[in-house]
């Protein structure tokens, strides 16, 4: 039998067998944690099997009974977009070989998905065993009371303070936690190396935005330094107001979008456009990937899974890549922040049996080190899970990034990390924030006309008081 264990955060740390037994809400009666093989640290010895699969098996009805509890689907359908699903196919033949179960992979667009995905939360039927959930996107899709509660679950795993802490808060609410956390986004700006050497550009100097945009001047007139995209203003803007600790809406739920720290984040992106050292093409276009690989577009800041999407996407500039931390607002200010992340969740919708299996499966690939790992290794998706944070994983020479041990980079930034606030409204404010700084960057807003518009649109849309 092929084992795999979890660690706990436990007063004495152990590791969680075939035997554990959960809890699930919304199912009756108690379930086997069946994808966790092995009873490592237990004491207990492993169940008899009579299948490789794991735990001797019963087939009836699409499902399978172990030894170790109720019955599992023997196949389920799991979606996912881009590098993300192409790691959880990493991940799928290991898992079935060490638990059984047929586990499909469904690579779908990512807006697609997440259109696709909602609405099949609303209308209660036609989701799979589980899906892909941006952080970003929690609060509004919990709100549809589409998802599985899995806080039974997690209690009986052990599992859940082997996570980054400030990765929860958007996937509970009062009555559950509705989703397992995948990755991060610890902030880092990539760069091309040969761009850099070429115009006399030494990012290790670089402390602030301020200076960042001076040594972009030294760039001829058809190469930037970055890219502003219109079509993710508010990502930007998300981005460096959690650097310095800003929240979109205040503990008790006023719009706070208008703060003195929002104005700082405008008003230090209108220097970046009158600059001249940006570009606007949208992002994630074909035209966008092109200055990238050919050194139009010498660098951005992003997500540490940015790097994947680099690899897999501009795989002749290996080696030309490097990151260093971004810049901070101001001297002696904050250089970690996060953008993106993702999670694992499952629809309410689908039947207990394929529930359990869903489960047993993001358990192995989420709640694993070797699984987070595997992941991070070949697409560079950084984990969520910090008991991964000590693997000298993080501390190898990166051959797409120049030879540079980035992942130990990583790994500083992601404990710094900030909270942040994301609600049901949140989709409010990234249409506000893209809409007037729009004109802020046309010249048509003023920084501050450009955020106190926004802060009233929100206000407005969604009777939420100013701050």
């Amino acid at each position: 039998m092929l084992n795999t264990s979890l660690r706990m955060t436990n007063n004495d740390r152990r590791s969680v067998g075939r035997r554990t037994v959960l809890k699930g809400a919304g199912i009756a009666g108690l379930a086997g944690l069946a994808g966790l093989a092995g009873c490592v640290g237990t004491g207990d010895p492993a169940p008899e099997t009579t299948e490789s699969g794991g735990g001797s098996t019963e087939s009836s009805g699409g499902s399978t009974t172990t030894s170790a509890g109720p019955a599992m689907a023997d196949e389920i359908e799991v979606w996912g977009w881009d590098v993300a699903a192409r790691a959880m196919d990493l991940i799928d033949d290991p898992y079935e070989e060490a638990n059984g179960g047929d586990v499909s992979i469904n690579q779908i667009g990512r807006a697609d998905l997440k259109d696709r995905f909602k609405s099949r939360l609303l209308s209660g039927t036609g989701a799979p065993a589980a899906s892909m959930m941006e952080s970003v996107d929690a609060a509004s899709w919990v709100d549809t009371g589409g998802l599985r509660d899995i806080s039974g679950w997690l209690e009986e795993s052990g599992i859940k303070g082997d996570f980054v802490e400030g990765k929860w808060g958007p996937l509970e609410n009062d009555e559950g936690t509705y989703a397992l956390p995948w990755d991060i986004g610890p902030v880092v700006t990539f760069y091309r190396r040969s761009v850099m050497e070429e115009n006399d550009i030494d990012v290790s100097s670089v402390e602030t935005w301020d200076q960042y945009i001076e040594e972009g001047k030294k760039l001829p007139d058809d190469q930037y330094l970055l890219n502003l995209p219109s079509n993710d203003y508010d990502g930007l803007w998300r981005m460096m107001l959690r650097q310095i600790g800003g929240q979109p809406f205040t503990a008790n739920g006023a719009v706070n979008v208008a703060s003195d720290k929002s104005l700082q984040v405008a008003r230090i992106l209108k220097e970046i456009r009158d600059s001249g050292i940006a570009n606007d093409l949208a992002s994630w276009s074909s035209g966008w990937f092109t200055a990238f690989g050919d050194g139009t577009t010498a660098s951005l800041t992003a997500g540490a899974w940015m790097e994947g999407t680099l690899k897999a996407e501009l795989g002749d500039t290996s080696g030309d890549w490097g990151v260093f931390k971004p810049p901070a607002v101001e001297s002696g200010g904050s250089r970690a922040t996060n953008w993106g992340g993702s999670n694992l969740t499952i629809p309410a919708q689908v039947s207990d049996e394929v529930a359990r299996r869903a489960w047993d499966y993001m358990a192995y690939t989420l709640g694993t080190e070797e699984s987070q790992l595997t992941m991070y290794r070949e697409y560079g998706l950084f984990p969520a899970l910090e008991t991964t944070y000590e693997s000298d994983a993080f501390d190898q020479p990166n051959e797409f990034l120049g030879g540079q041990e980035a992942g130990r980079i990583y790994a500083e930034i992601a404990p710094e990390i900030a909270p942040y606030r994301y609600t049901v409204d949140t989709p409010e404010v990234t249409q506000a924030i893209n809409s007037h700084f729009r004109d802020m960057m046309a010249g048509d807003k003023t920084p501050k006309e450009a955020v106190d518009a926004a802060a009233q649109q929100v206000a407005d849309r969604t009777d939420r008081d100013l701050a």
